[in-house]
């Protein structure tokens, strides 16, 4: 077990079961038409993705830059997943208020 941590092999591991998570998500959506869209489903795993992969090079002993680098795309990624949850979010209220002024005139 100490050998999957110190060569970064749990971190594989790891990803290997988020890209599994992401294909049943796409599935999902293809078979049921209900669940999350494909940009939804990469907006909300990639930026763990991306900090997994920030723990590989730590374990690793990777150069400190590329450590930073993963943290970086991570928080980049994540800025991104909340600015598309806000913007649906400003949607929805809006359209919450355009049915709610059409119903009381």
């Amino acid at each position: 077990m100490e050998a999957l941590f110190a060569s970064g092999r749990i971190v594989d591991l790891i990803l290997a079961l988020v890209a599994a998570e992401a294909v049943l998500i796409v599935v999902w959506r293809r078979r049921t038409g209900r669940g999350l869209r494909l940009a939804d489903a990469v907006s909300l795993l990639l930026p763990g993705a991306f900090l997994f992969l920030a723990l590989r090079a730590a374990l690793t002993a990777a150069p400190w830059t590329t450590t930073a680098l993963w943290l970086v795309a991570a928080f980049a990624a994540h800025l991104v997943d909340v600015a598309r949850r806000v913007r649906a979010a400003l949607r929805a209220d809006d359209a919450q208020r355009r049915a709610t002024a059409g119903r009381s005139r």
